[in-house]
């Protein structure tokens, strides 16, 4: 009787039913799984990984083909202990595969080359077995055309597919049949055996539920559940391949690419074009005699073959940073900035001196500035960032420069208003657009367009009243802030309010003054000259009365609801004001009434 002990290998080829099939191994044969490869394949199947499900489930075709041609199929072997596991890289596993093999007296069949030549060293008799493996004319491929952008597979649901080109492209329907996740499967299958078989593909990422395969030009990714609700496949393919040239750039902006512009930033709307454009640049400072390198989570950019293309060292492009830095790159091209920690790595390897080149998602050419700011000092992003090239419908849209000076902002008068600010300038014309400066704690971007003219706000009416009533409402809630000049403000605030904000000697007012580069006026909304005086409200017929103390009787009182004045008039023999109900102040009155609003009576120095 034929003996046979497989390994994971082996399983995941589907060699063995392939064996099965063609009689290949004879009736009355045993087939020996340790329990070892049971373990692993559970394991990786647990964590969505492809490996497991494939070998899952051709133990499963095992089982009914052993069943038809009487074929006794066994498990046996010490199961993996955590010590195992944990050097299950380090070939643990192996040496229990190849201990059942010995143990059992059987041959080991295996896909691994290393694996059978251990096993013969060992004196463990083994066939490397290795079936030839489609690497080409792939079933995923039947998909694509020249203009073919992507293919979006989904159990249960019909393929479809992107056509045309970046910016211009339709949805189309590719299939009349929906996919099945046994095709699904299948075509898992088939990249997941090119690709190890080939050399041709890397796993890229690789989570619970979810893969990223590079296989040549194919970006494959594929999820599960639970991340996915169903089993999903989508394939992107680059479409066009282009050079600078064909970016019909000006003479000004190929002159600053090739030498001024170190700290670039290609930005768009994803589909736009951007990583395109990215190799591009790459192919164009290699033809400069340059030494360029990426960083590409997946490996993705079509670049020269003089490019050296890398991924996160450990999982962490920051890890990945110290090595890159050794082998001394003119440029870099950072594909997909996204993370904060990505844009610390972009920072740290700009100010080492690198020339940097990053792909960040931006739905205009401004965003991709402001998604550095708050993660880099303001003062510094011109030192990392000195061009933007904003890429729409597959061509340059729009390009900006960067640059640090000190000034007065747009808008703003005074000269003791100066301070560092970031220009935003079109690159072609030279035109300020953007203005980025501090005010108070907090970044602003003005437009500086929008503020020329005279119809236009002025600077400070654009941000200060906003920013001012964000620091005298820790005040007062309710205070009120009206713009008189460019560098001052008037702030009304509740009598009682205004002591505080003013501080004693006046100090609070100086420090919001020095804080905010502006001068306030502090005022009260209620008059504090008149005394105010207790009272209850009644209503009766047409009018509404106020009570107050005998004290009062024939002294003018003025009345308001809030901040508001309604009237003023004389306290009556019986101690109480009369106010129609009809009338404008005694409609306000009433409406105060109800709605809760507080009301005021004050000793009038009239």
């Amino acid at each position: 009787m034929n003996k046979y002990v497989l390994d994971t290998s082996i399983i995941i080829d589907g060699e063995i039913t392939r064996m099965l099939e063609s009689d290949s191994i004879g009736e009355g044969s045993e087939i020996i799984i340790p329990l070892a490869v049971l373990d692993e394949l559970q394991s990786q199947a647990s964590t969505n990984k492809e490996h497991g499900f494939v070998g899952l489930e051709e133990i499963k075709k095992m089982h009914g083909l052993c069943s038809k041609k009487n074929i006794n199929l066994r498990f046996v072997g010490q199961r993996p202990n955590i010590e195992d596991i944990r050097l299950a890289k380090h070939g643990r596993i192996d040496a229990i595969i190849k201990d059942v093999a010995m143990h059992e007296s059987a041959t080991l069949l295996t896909a691994d080359y290393v694996q059978a030549l251990v096993a013969e060293a060992q004196g463990i008799k083994s066939q490397h077995i290795r079936q030839p493996t489609k690497t080409a004319d792939l079933e995923f491929e039947k998909y694509f055309d020249e203009t073919t952008m992507s293919v979006h597979l989904k159990e249960g649901v019909i393929p479809m597919a992107k056509r045309g080109k970046p910016g211009s492209f339709q949805l189309v329907q590719i299939d009349s049949e929906k996919s099945s996740y046994a095709q699904l499967n299948n075509i898992i299958k088939e990249v997941s055996e090119a690709s190890r078989v080939s050399g041709a593909g890397s796993v890229e990422i690789s989570r619970s539920g979810a893969t990223v395969i590079q296989f040549g030009n194919f970006r494959i990714a594929i999820t599960r559940q639970p991340f996915s609700d169903a089993l999903e496949i989508t394939i992107v393919r680059p479409t066009v391949k282009l050079s600078l040239s064909d970016y019909n750039a000006s003479e000004k902006l190929m002159d600053r690419l090739s030498g001024k512009a170190e700290g670039i930033i290609v930005a768009g709307p994803p589909g736009s074009g951007k990583s395109t454009l990215a190799s591009s640049l790459a192919e164009f400072y290699v033809s400069k005699g340059k030494i360029v390198k990426t960083f590409e989570s997946p490996r993705d950019l079509q670049v020269p073959d003089q490019v050296t293309q890398y991924g996160p060292l450990e999982g962490s492009f920051e890890k990945a940073v110290d090595i890159l830095l050794l082998v001394r790159p003119d440029y870099t091209i950072f594909d997909e900035v996204r993370r904060t920690n990505d844009f610390n790595v972009f920072a740290d390897m700009r100010l080492a001196g690198v020339g940097m080149v990053g792909v960040v998602h931006a739905s205009s050419p401004l965003d991709a500035v402001q998604r550095f700011m708050g993660k880099v000092e303001l003062g510094m992003i011109p030192h990392i960032l000195d061009t933007i090239i904003f890429v729409k419908d597959g061509q340059i849209d729009k390009v900006y420069e960067l640059s640090l000076t000190v000034k007065v902002p747009t808008g703003m008068t005074e000269q003791d208003l100066a301070r560092p600010l970031v220009e935003v300038r079109d690159f072609e014309s030279g035109a300020i657009e953007y203005e980025i400066y501090t005010y108070g704690e907090e970044n602003v971007v003005v437009p500086v367009s929008k503020l020329k003219g005279d119809e236009a706000q002025s600077g400070i009416k654009k941000l200060a009243e906003s920013k001012i009533m964000e620091v005298v409402r820790r005040f007062d809630p309710k205070a009120e802030v009206n713009i008189v000049s460019d560098n001052r403000v008037q702030v009304r605030v509740s009598k009682e309010s205004a002591p505080k904000i003013i501080g004693k000697g006046g100090s609070t007012i100086s420090e919001l003054e020095d804080y905010l580069g502006i001068k306030i006026d502090v005022e009260a909304k209620i008059p504090t000259l008149g005394k105010e005086i207790p009272f209850e409200v009644s209503e009766s017929g047409s009018a509404v009365t106020l009570l107050v103390d005998e004290e009062i009787i024939g002294k003018t009182v003025d009345v308001y609801v809030e901040e508001e004045y309604m009237l003023s008039s004389q306290v009556g023999k019986k101690a109480r004001v009369k106010v129609d109900k009809r009338s404008d102040s005694g409609k306000k009155i009433v409406n105060a009434i109800l709605a809760g609003q507080e009301m005021h009576l004050f000793l009038s120095r009239r």
